[in-house]
């Protein structure tokens, strides 16, 4: 295990630290939304350990804002959290077996999926994915603590701005996944499906839409391959004809 920690560089390093430190001021905020909605400061801690994912929670705390029954909120963030479903497709396989999988499974969020992608070589996708969920694990908890104590003098977790933190980071960190083609031309596809769904959809599910943009561009991909095969056969049958000819 030691082994694997160590093939990360300076460079990833620090990108999880900034991403920890946004996650805490994004749980500062969620926080003064929970303590606001209502919620004791337990049952925030609570949530935050267990669920572990942002916009799950942040729905849940506005259905119950709004006078919501709990079960619905309950139900609203699951729905939200269906989008895990496909990260877990691209990180699964940096998770091991066993313990490790099981405990990966519940790192498996915005971040860890955002930081396994951005490494091309597996030991280094698994000890990426594995640290940043360690430090969402440590400052979303903490951070929605900070939050539940000011709560009394903040009440519109609006007002901070904080809500802008955590997209543009993540923003940051995707940004140069872009440079490879086939990656920049499904997130052009899975954009366009995610803004063109938003208008009928619930938040969350545009999100989940835009994995579409991956299947669009792996049946491209196949039939650009079968294109290339059916070429390279014509090609070489051509190429056999002459030595069929005088074997005649």
């Amino acid at each position: 295990m030691r082994s694997i920690w160590r093939t990360l560089d300076v460079t990833t390093v620090r990108a999880v630290l900034v991403m920890s430190v946004s996650v805490l001021v994004i749980g500062a905020s969620y926080g003064v939304a929970a303590h606001t909605a209502g919620l004791q400061w337990w049952q925030i801690l609570v949530i935050a350990t267990v669920v572990l994912a942002g916009s799950s929670e942040f729905v849940f705390v506005g259905i119950i804002a709004a006078g919501g029954a709990p079960i619905v909120a309950a139900l609203a963030g699951l729905l939200v959290n269906t989008r895990n479903f496909g990260y877990g497709l691209s990180v699964g396989r940096h998770l091991g077996r066993g313990l490790p999988r099981a405990i990966g499974a519940h790192f498996i969020n915005d971040e860890t999926a955002v930081m396994a992608a951005a490494e091309r070589d597996p030991r280094r996708a698994r000890a990426a994915f594995f640290l940043c969920g360690l430090g969402v694990l440590i400052s979303w908890p903490l951070g929605s603590m900070l939050g539940a104590a000011i709560g009394e003098v903040v009440a519109s977790p609006a007002a901070l701005g904080l809500d802008a933190a955590f997209p543009a980071l993540l923003a940051a960190l995707a940004i140069p996944a872009l440079r490879d083609r086939t990656t920049l031309t499904a997130a052009v596809v899975g954009g366009g499906i995610a803004v063109a769904a938003s208008p009928f959809l619930p938040a969350g599910l545009p999100i989940l839409m835009a994995l579409l943009g991956l299947v669009v561009v792996e049946v491209i991909r196949r039939r650009r391959a079968g294109g290339v095969d059916r070429d390279a056969d014509e090609a070489n049958r051509r190429a056999d004809e002459p030595v069929l000819e005088e074997a005649r």
